[in-house]
Parts: structure tokens; sequence; C-alpha cells
């Protein structure tokens, strides 16, 4: 997957007026020039959020995205929702890595434990008072 690549088409999609200009002419044809798959590619020109949302794209990137097609935020927050539900769990970036929803972390970024940022924080002995 190449996430880093998709992340820096939407980032130079929201803030270059051209690129906006070229995508709204063209979207395949926008996306020409980024090392993408098929499936980023379909995401990228539908546009489905939740995809984007489920391949790792930070939410931050991607609510700008939504707002260029003119989706409304609680759309775009169910849109991210289905996403989970029909392609499954995030699979890399960010949220990830935290266990958005309850996904199961990388072990190396939870201290370990294999589980999600506050499963991982309550299992590690507290230092509170120590010295």
């Amino acid at each position: 997957m190449t996430l880093y690549n998709v992340q820096k088409f939407l980032y130079e999609l929201n803030r270059s007026e051209a690129a906006q200009q070229r995508y709204r002419a063209d979207p395949r044809g926008a996306v020409d020039g980024y090392d993408l798959t098929a499936e980023e590619i379909r995401a990228l020109v539908e546009p489905d959020i939740g995809l984007l949302f489920h391949l790792g794209v930070n939410g931050q990137i991607l609510m700008h995205f939504a707002a260029f097609h003119q989706i409304e935020w609680n759309d775009y927050l169910q849109r991210m929702r289905d996403g989970i539900a029909e392609h499954g769990p995030v699979r890399e970036g960010v949220y990830a890595m935290t266990g958005y929803e309850g996904v199961d972390a990388d072990p190396h970024t939870t201290g370990g434990t294999g589980t999600a940022g506050a499963t991982a924080r309550a299992t590690r002995p507290s230092t509170a008072g120590s010295t």
C-alpha cells in the first residue's frame, strides 16, 4: 500500500487551486504521477471516504477532501464508520497504531500488550509516588 502517496496527493489537492482544477476536470488524470494502487485510485476518484479512512488516511487531511466534495460533517463521520464496517479495521497509519475503535495495535507502539492505547496504559505499572 502507498499510504504516503495517497496522503501526499490529498495534501496537494487540499492546498493547490491548480490541483483542484485538474481534479475537477479529470479526477483519474489528476492522480497520474502518484504511485497508487488501483484500489487507492478508485477511492480517490469516486470519492470513497470510508475506504480512504480504512486505508489509513489521516482524518485531518481526509476531512478537507470531504469538504472539497461538499460532504457535510455528520455524513463525513458516518462514511468513516461505514468504511470500517464494510472494509474492516484501519490498515495502517496513526489510527491503526493507536488502536482506533478497538483495533489491535502494533505491540511495538503500545508497550508490548498488543492492545489499544488506553488498555496498554492501564496495564503498565504506575509510577505515581515512586522516587
